[in-house]
């Protein structure tokens, strides 16, 4: 049986025919299903299997062709004299892939990721391209995946479009408690209590060139700042993308609209 992963193709026949070996590949799919055991069921953290990297592939695929309409060139173009159409292959992997490393430990789970990934890129890329065109979007799909954490160093960052986008998007998946900064279940925190705080996250298209994606999140309380400060933030910051992003955050509570109404980077 086939697992389910509905992504908006838009005739983009190359990753509709890389998405058909994604979702046959049986081992890739217990793998997700593995990082969910040591995320949820062994730490009692968020989820970081099937549910998270689907929502986190359709938002890195709606963020690329949104600024790609506002004439932002995919490094993959620009670099490598590519289509889109690559660059959408190689969000849409980055963001299957990284956070594979789960399997094998949450500390710089980004590297155990690169590691994992190897083992599929070379498959589903086949024989959708050559042997030079997979050479390229493996090294594109592994700068995303391995980048997309908080850089731990200077030499270690965001250098493509499509890693910022991977990046941005994994920090998206938030609303309805689903944090990506990792808290304990049952545990009263301020990450367990801003991560419940968020309540909506929308993308919405802006008319201004300079800030095209407003990403707009409500929350029931103030706390929810946290997740947007110390996740959020730190991810557009160091994306090379942040000119093109305004994050408005609104408190839906009516007591905490005293306290903050509103919040903005």
């Amino acid at each position: 049986m086939s697992f389910v992963f509905n992504l908006p193709y838009k005739n983009n026949q190359k990753l509709e025919q890389v998405m058909r070996k994604v979702k046959q590949n049986k081992k890739l799919q217990t793998y997700w299903r593995c990082s969910n055991v040591m995320a949820i069921d062994r730490m009692g953290y968020t989820d970081h299997g099937p549910t998270h990297v689907k929502i986190v592939a359709n938002l890195a695929l709606k963020l690329l062709r949104t600024l790609i309409e506002k004439q932002v060139t995919p490094s993959i173009v620009k670099n490598y004299a590519m289509k889109n159409e690559d660059a959408e292959v190689v969000v849409v992997l980055g963001s299957i892939f990284h956070d594979l490393g789960m399997i094998v430990i949450r500390n710089r789970h980004e590297m155990y990721s690169g590691l994992l990934a190897l083992e599929f890129l070379e498959d589903c890329l086949n024989p959708t391209y050559n042997e030079e065109e997979r050479a390229i979007i493996t090294s594109e799909v592994l700068h995303a995946v391995v980048s997309h954490e908080r850089p731990h160093s200077p030499t270690n960052c965001v250098l493509t479009v499509e890693a910022g986008i991977v990046g941005i998007a994994d920090a998206l998946d938030m609303e309805a408690g689903r944090a990506r900064i990792p808290f304990r279940a049952g545990k009263v925190d301020i990450h367990s209590v801003s991560a419940l705080s968020i309540e909506k996250v929308e993308l919405l298209e802006d008319n201004d060139l300079k800030k095209p994606i407003t990403i707009k999140i409500s929350m029931s309380d103030s706390a929810g700042v946290f997740q947007i400060d110390e996740l959020l933030k730190p991810r557009i910051q160091t994306s090379g993308l942040q000119q093109y992003f305004h994050v408005v955050a609104e408190i839906t509570g009516v007591k905490e609209k005293s306290v903050l109404e509103k919040f903005e980077i």
